[in-house]
């Protein structure tokens, strides 16, 4: 008979302890037993005939076993040959991460194991499941944070030149690869380590240098005057993606007065004939006020003129900002008029510490009411908007600010050589004070950029630099960036909002250490010269010698003479190299065109931490989009940053930075920092939820080295109760194996099927706590519970004791499959003590987890479902205490559930039944009426159950009782059970299985 499944609903909870199987824990002594001397002589003779776990699986490998067992798998085991073996199978099936490349400047840290092994876990799961898997490790080598960790080791740099520059870097970087990639092969990392990326490789040059072309002749790359953000403490501009913003800076805010030179014609009415008038401004960033060209307003906004009551001075801000700046003052103001913005126009005032120069009103949207005035100091060379503003109505642009954040000549005798963030800003707030424009200076604690590398403040400057034109690639970037799919889902909106925001993106950087920008500049005019076919000879040069060529060939090897004769000159020494590098992003951003294979060069994912939505992440699709109007990936997926196991940054003043190296293989104190080995940093990546914030630390360590201790358990019960089975040739069908051990393979497919749904998913913390729920509660509390006396106590071949085996093998086979991405070395290091391994036999090498169609039957969870629900009753009721020392009676009145009961013993009463076993009693009897004499028992426990079958055509709920009572024979000297006809004697079950011996 057949029965339709029902989900289950009650709990499979494991016996008391007192219940337990008690030959594996008392097998030391009888007298360590309890047992009176005569019976424990009586027993020991007995021992040798159960068959108790053997296996040289051990529960934990303390102290440095574990790091060097995991070294030696490693070898034995052929990590290092995995990924070629992969390539070569032959399957169209293809699975491509792209890898990310991490920065070559230091060593490896905890943010490098979290996404490496995120990336490997993601890699060993599709292998295992036949996918060819496409992954070449890669570094980023250019850049600013190279060069500065690679100068930092010289006492003496300001005389080096640019081709000493780009050696000692090189060598920095390559000195940081190789400790890198060392601990990513520890950490079990699947890749070819022998052909790598790096972004100083000479083809990689050249390819990235073909993508400049291509942007180049569809007009998305142009040479400007334009504000970018400038690292003074680094000499050269920055993207977006290369700042950091300091939430406790700490800035010199003035409140200042801007004398009115011209009335608005609006105003005129209004404002003549008063007392002196000013416009109030508000600026966080004092320095920037000798480079004021305009001010501006928000045209729809409502403005007040006030009078102030301490001075008798009329000045001009926005209406809602009145009573606040009037307390920030100290003062009181009398509103005089109010007005709208728009009646600003065509007005204009002095500048306060230039004479002469006149700033005009000039509508403006970005002006905001939050903060300051209403009214926006504008300095074209120092902001974005202030740009925008100073284009469309053709201010001035100078920048009164060098490379080095130092005033000019141009700004005067009283500011040339001060540095903007420092004396400079003393200075112009002296100057602002000497001409009695300063009305008041305090304090701001504000959000500020920084310079992600050499953490220290940014400004805005103006300067010539090479751009992307991003307005005219990201809507087609945005359209196709909604078709991505991302983990999880809310990053997109992040993502598409940072390129909603960007309206240019500035890819030169005044640096050595980089991919040359092919521009040559005329000695005389400085005009710039760059073409096709300059470009075209520059990569061409760059794939036969590389970028260095750039700084050591002669002008004339590197400018074909008909392009400087085509445009007038002609002697191509009139020309000289550009000294502008590439951005690092636009390094990286083109990774894509190199390490990508096929025509399509498209991954099915990108895996990185969620700083890269405006990183790789934007300047890859920039790219991408810019020369092929596609994506470069498939599928995002965005994971968060690492933090101390209190939620705070690492530090090492604070000391909380957990270095994987010391995880791994321990620290000089093996008590406070004991070696873990690599699989316990894969568990805790496993586990965290890397969507947010992953926390690290001792507590945090310590706990994933017990839950692998815990597995490790599981794992060794399997292994050693399979000592004398061989799958091939002793193994029942599935068909002919007891309910319980069916039902087992029943929850085998459902919980295979949920941890493949949950890889698929890049869910590998609910893969952990799938894994953790079926081998704790399922296999260990439930069903090892129940089968040990079958395994321990029949006949070695006998078919009850081989059907539980197979079982037990199947579910070894899922458990170890299921979890050896995470765990590699543990995977690997049960597949070698497998009693009927082959010798050949590798986990990564025979495939995914296999289950049959057949495990999952219909009415089964019914079945065993309904047992628990009694043996809960009657486990309940003896909270404590041997299971074994009692009998149960079970009443239930003829019917469906009756018939369901008796499918597992078929006789009165039995202590050998399937019902008594999964029971855990040491005899069971099946009744349809209760028997008069127990009518009144006290030990009477009564339950329903409800029955759902054939989809719900078949509902019916029944009631049971359940009574308990002293076992009435003797304890068995072999088996424990209470079933011998006296106290020196074996039960019938164990006199047939001795007597076959």
């Amino acid at each position: 008979m057949l029965w339709a499944r029902r989900a289950p609903s009650l709990a499979r909870r494991g016996a008391p302890a007192g219940a337990a199987w008690g030959w594996a824990r008392s097998a030391a002594s009888g007298a360590k037993s309890g047992l009176p001397s005569s019976e424990s002589r009586a027993d020991s003779k007995y021992r040798e005939t159960v068959l108790l776990p053997r296996s040289r699986f051990p529960a934990q490998l303390p102290g440095r076993l574990q790091p060097e067992a995991e070294v030696e798998i490693q070898q034995k085991c052929g990590f290092a040959e995995l990924y070629s073996w992969q390539r070569q199978r032959n399957t169209k099936n293809e699975f491509c991460l792209h890898d990310g490349p991490p920065y070559a400047n230091g060593d490896p840290h905890v943010g490098h194991a979290l996404n490496k092994i995120l990336k490997d876990i993601t890699n060993r799961f599709h292998m295992m499941r036949g996918y060819k898997v496409h992954f070449v490790p890669g570094w980023d080598c250019h850049g600013l944070p190279i060069e500065l960790k690679a100068l930092s080791e010289l006492k003496e740099t300001q005389n080096l030149s640019p081709m000493e520059v780009r050696q000692r870097a090189k060598e920095f970087a390559e000195r940081a690869i190789e400790k890198q990639k060392s601990a990513f092969i520890r950490w079990g990392i699947m890749a070819d380590w022998t052909n790598c990326y790096h972004t100083f490789d000479r083809k990689y040059e050249a390819k990235q240098l073909s993508i400049f072309h291509k942007m180049y002749d569809k007009g998305y790359i142009y040479q400007d005057y334009k504000p970018v953000f400038w690292s003074p403490s680094a000499n050269t501009a920055l993207a977006e993606a290369e700042l950091e913003y300091n939430q406790q800076h700490v800035s010199r805010s003035v409140y200042i007065k801007f004398p009115l030179l011209k009335s608005p014609p609006k105003l005129a009415s209004v404002i003549d004939g008063s007392s002196t008038v000013s416009l109030l401004i508000w600026t966080t960033q004092p320095w920037t006020i000798p480079a004021n060209q305009a001010i501006c307003y928000m045209p729809d906004s409502d403005y007040s003129i006030v009078k102030c009551a301490n001075t008798g001075e009329c000045y001009i801000l926005a209406a809602n900002r009145v009573e606040s700046t009037a307390a920030i003052l100290d003062t009181q103001f009398e509103v005089i008029s109010t007005c709208k913005g728009v009646d600003l126009e065509n007005g204009s005032c002095a500048h306060p510490t230039i004479p002469g120069r006149e700033s005009p009103f000039l509508p403006a949207n970005h002006v905001t009411m939050a903060k300051g005035t209403g009214l926006v100091h504008t300095a074209p060379a120092h902001g974005m908007e202030d740009y925008s503003v100073a284009s469309h109505h053709q201010l001035p642009m100078d920048c009164l600010v060098d490379e080095g954040g130092f005033f000019t000549e141009a700004a005067g005798p009283e500011l040339q050589n001060k540095a903007v963030l420092e004396e400079g800003n003393e200075a112009v707030i002296q100057m602002l004070q000497a001409a009695k424009s300063l009305l008041k200076e305090e304090k701001c604690v504000h959000s500020y950029p920084y310079d992600w590398r050499t953490k220290k403040p940014v400004i805005i400057r103006a300067s010539k630099q090479w751009f992307v034109n991003t307005a005219n690639i990201k809507v087609t970037a945005q359209e196709l960036l909604k078709k991505v799919k991302f983990i999880p889902a809310s990053a997109v909106n992040r993502m598409l909002e940072m390129l909603d925001r960007r309206t240019y993106w500035c890819i030169s950087r005044q640096r050595s250490w980089g991919v040359p920008i092919p521009v040559f500049y005329h000695k005389t005019t400085g005009e710039s010269l760059i073409n096709s076919e300059i470009i075209e000879n520059i990569i061409k040069i760059v794939e036969q010698q590389g970028s260095d060529a750039w700084w050591t060939l002669p002008v004339e090897q590197l400018l074909p003479r008909k392009v400087a004769a085509k445009v007038g000159s002609h002697d191509v020494l009139d020309y000289v190299q550009g000294q502008d590098v590439l951005d690092i992003w636009f390094d990286s951003g083109t990774s894509w065109a190199h390490v990508l294979e096929g025509a399509d060069q498209r991954a099915d994912l990108y895996l990185e931490g969620k700083d890269q939505l405006g990183g790789w992440f934007q300047s890859s699709l920039l790219t991408s989009v810019a020369t092929r109007k596609k994506a470069p990936y498939k599928t995002l997926v965005v994971h968060g940053f690492t933090l101390g196991e209190k939620g705070e940054k690492m530090s090492k003043s604070i000391g909380n930075v957990v270095d994987p190296d010391v995880v791994i293989n321990g620290g000089q104190d093996y008590i406070k920092e004991p070696p873990y080995g690599a699989d316990v940093l894969r568990w805790w990546v496993a586990e965290s939820n890397v969507f947010t914030e992953v926390l690290i630390g001792p507590a945090v360590l310590s706990a994933a080295k017990d839950d692998i201790n815990k597995l490790r358990n599981t794992l060794r019960f399997m292994l050693g109760n399979m000592a004398d089975f061989n799958p091939e040739t002793d193994s029942i069908p599935s068909s002919e194996m007891y309910v319980i051990d069916q039902y087992m393979l029943h929850l085998l497919q459902d919980y295979a099927k949920k941890v493949t749904e949950a890889y698929k998913e890049y869910d590998y913390g609910k893969v952990i706590r799938l894994l953790q729920a079926f081998h704790t509660r399922d296999l260990s509390n439930f069903y090892f519970s129940i089968i040990k006396d079958r395994l321990y106590c029949e006949e070695e071949k006998d078919p009850k004791r081989r059907s539980c085996q197979t079982a037990l093998a199947k579910a070894l086979d899922v458990v170890v499959r299921s979890f050896a991405p995470i765990l590699p070395h543990l995977a690997e290091e049960v597949f070698q003590d497998l009693p009927y391994k082959k010798e050949s036999e590798s986990v990564f090498r025979s495939g995914w987890i296999n289950t049959s169609s057949t495990w999952k039957k219909p009415g089964l969870e019914e079945v065993v479902e309904a047992v628990c629900a009694m043996r809960d009753s009657f486990l309940g009721s003896i909270a404590g205490k041997n299971a074994l020392e009692y009998e149960v009676v079970i009443v239930i009145d003829p019917g469906l559930l009756f018939e369901l009961m008796e499918t597992l013993q078929s006789e009165e009463s039995s202590s050998v039944s399937q019902l008594n076993e999964i029971m855990m009693a040491s005899q069971t009897t099946l009744l349809s009426e209760l028997p008069i004499e127990m009518a009144t028992d006290e030990n009477i426990i009564k339950g329903t159950f409800l029955i759902n079958l054939e989809g719900g055509d078949i509902h019916e709920e029944s009631s049971y009782k359940v009574i308990v009572l002293p076992a009435a024979k003797a304890k068995c000297l072999r088996c424990r059970k209470y079933t011998a006809d006296s106290p020196l004697s074996l039960c019938p079950r164990c006199t047939e299985v001795i007597a076959g011996k």
